[in-house]
């Protein structure tokens, strides 16, 4: 959608809120806009994060977020918004993470930069994801270590797991295609209808790599547009913003300076897998690819790919609902820094020194280490390498 209107109406709306703020180590951030009436009750609650959800039923999701909000004004607990809403998935937060952030929305003052920047570490032991096909892991059983036999299943699932993607691809036989330039708001669109046309079985699984017609940032599906994008820097710079229909965190794109593809695939592709695993599912084509020039790509996180210099790129799903007779969909897109320039991408973004709290290194800038500088090779030629390794998978055994 575009950002004009929504910008305007929010910025004014948001006059008196505090905010707080909550980022599990190794999940997502949570972020929770509140307003007090003179008693110091609250009257106004707002849930926003760079979290996933994700339903069959898009009405199941918005009923989920009204639940929370409801139940934290109230102050019941947050786990029976979840147990209310067993069929939606969701990834990266928890109730004990909704509660925190919700907490020190409370307890702050009127809005400021300054908001943001706890560095609360209550939370290290509550689970990372919760909800249907998302298992969560305990971080205070992790601390202790894995031991040598849980290591040695653990590479056994990684090897079956890529071997099944490999096999799950060579079925799907998606069409490749290298996009026309588009603009940052028909992007958002051509994804959603392409993704919606496979749900009704009227196109093909195809993969989509996109040419950028113009600079953006795109923000997620949930996201807080005023407290992840600096939109005065924006206008000034004449960088569109837009929002996409998944979750996750914001992104900065440059043509030229991005690669960025799409997955439109049957929902039976990732039949009978989580949505941790879904990822790598739709993902190993690529880091086959770029495993093939010597990178040591991974899976880290969620839904990030990075190599032994850092973060490559980042991923986001939603699935859609069969539509009429069709299969219903997955709509996977990833996109990767070909090359950044980071002065800029750090004025367009605002990050939370929350959100950073369990990083290496303290800026988003220096996370990302772009495939320009890892591979040595121009734009063009890592784009012709990834259609012809999606293309080679086909071949798999």
């Amino acid at each position: 959608m575009q950002m004009g209107d929504e910008q305007s109406i929010r910025e004014d709306a948001r006059k008196g809120f505090s905010r707080g703020e909550c980022k599990l180590a190794g999940g997502k951030l949570v972020g929770v806009n509140v307003r007090r009436d003179g008693t110091g009750a609250v009257t106004q609650c707002h849930l926003d994060g760079d979290f996933f959800l994700d339903s069959a039923d898009e009405r199941e999701i918005a009923a989920l977020v009204r639940d929370i909000e409801d139940a934290l004004i109230a102050g019941t607990p947050v786990e029976e918004a979840f147990a209310r809403h067993p069929d939606t998935s969701i990834v990266g937060i928890d109730a004990a993470a909704i509660e925190t952030a919700f907490a020190r929305a409370v307890g702050s003052t009127v809005m400021n930069s300054a908001d943001t920047r706890s560095t609360d570490s209550r939370n290290a032991s509550v689970k990372h994801t919760a909800g249907k096909g998302a298992a969560g892991t305990n971080a205070a059983t992790a601390m202790a270590g894995p031991t040598a036999d849980a290591l040695c299943e653990e590479a056994l699932r990684e090897d079956a797991l890529r071997d099944e993607a490999r096999r799950r691809w060579k079925a799907l036989h998606p069409q490749v295609i290298h996009d026309i330039a588009r603009q940052p708001q028909e992007q958002m669109d051509i994804d959603e209808q392409w993704a919606r046309e496979v749900a009704a079985g009227t196109r093909p699984a195809t993969l989509r790599i996109w040419e950028w017609a113009n600079s953006a940032v795109i923000i997620g599906r949930f996201q807080s547009l005023e407290d992840s994008v600096d939109l005065a820097a924006c206008r000034r710079e004449q960088v569109s913003v837009v929002r996409r229909c998944t979750g996750g965190g914001a992104m900065f794109v440059e043509p030229g300076n991005t690669i960025t593809y799409s997955l439109y695939a049957p929902r039976d592709f990732v039949r009978d897998v989580s949505i941790e695993q879904s990822y790598r599912l739709c993902d190993q084509w690529l880091v086959d690819a770029l495993g093939g020039i010597g990178l040591d790509v991974r899976f880290s996180g969620l839904n990030d790919i990075a190599s032994q210099y850092g973060k490559i790129g980042g991923a986001a799903q939603r699935r859609f609902p069969p539509q009429g007779e069709g299969p219903g969909s997955l709509l996977h897109h990833v996109t990767m820094a070909y090359d950044i320039d980071t002065a800029k991408m750090s004025r367009m973004l605002k990050v939370s020194q929350e959100k950073l709290r369990d990083k290496a290194v303290q800026s988003a800038a220096k996370r990302v280490d772009p495939l320009r500088s890892q591979t040595g090779m121009g734009r063009a030629s890592v784009i012709a390498l990834l259609m012809e390794s999606a293309r080679a998978g086909l071949q798999w055994a």
